[in-house]
């Protein structure tokens, strides 16, 4: 299972940052679509007509502290802990997702973790800013 944590002081507020993180609408990965579900969202990268669904059920909601999402898909499996914490004037927001890619080999780990952890730290940063 591919692992990464990705952490982020921002100057906005707990709540503030939470609303945020957790606005699944506003998180933008190139080539990818995010839409709200009743359970959570599904995040579809494709290009062209090729493409994967990301489904992601929210199975812990304490705002403005915590998310826990499950990675549901038939391609992208695992889960993803999303915590705020107040900091001075703003907070600290901590990402650990742990993923595996159904066909990739646990060789290729360290390279997918490295990737979604880039990944994250964009979305952070466009979400923070």
């Amino acid at each position: 299972m591919a692992r990464t944590r990705v952490r982020y002081t921002s100057h906005h507020s707990a709540p503030d940052a939470f609303a945020r993180v957790t606005d699944w609408k506003r998180h933008r990965v190139p080539l990818t679509e995010v839409t709200v579900t009743p359970v959570g969202f599904t995040a579809r990268t494709a290009v062209g007509p090729l493409g994967f669904d990301d489904p992601m059920e929210i199975t812990r909601w304490d705002p403005p502290h915590r998310v826990e999402l499950h990675k549901r898909g038939r391609v992208v499996r695992g889960s993803a802990t999303i915590t705020v914490a107040p900091e001075g004037g703003g907070s600290v927001v901590t990402w650990d997702e742990d993923v595996s890619v159904v066909g990739v080999p646990a060789l290729f780990d360290p390279v997918v973790g490295r990737l979604l952890g880039l990944m994250v730290s964009r979305v952070l940063r466009a979400l923070l800013a």
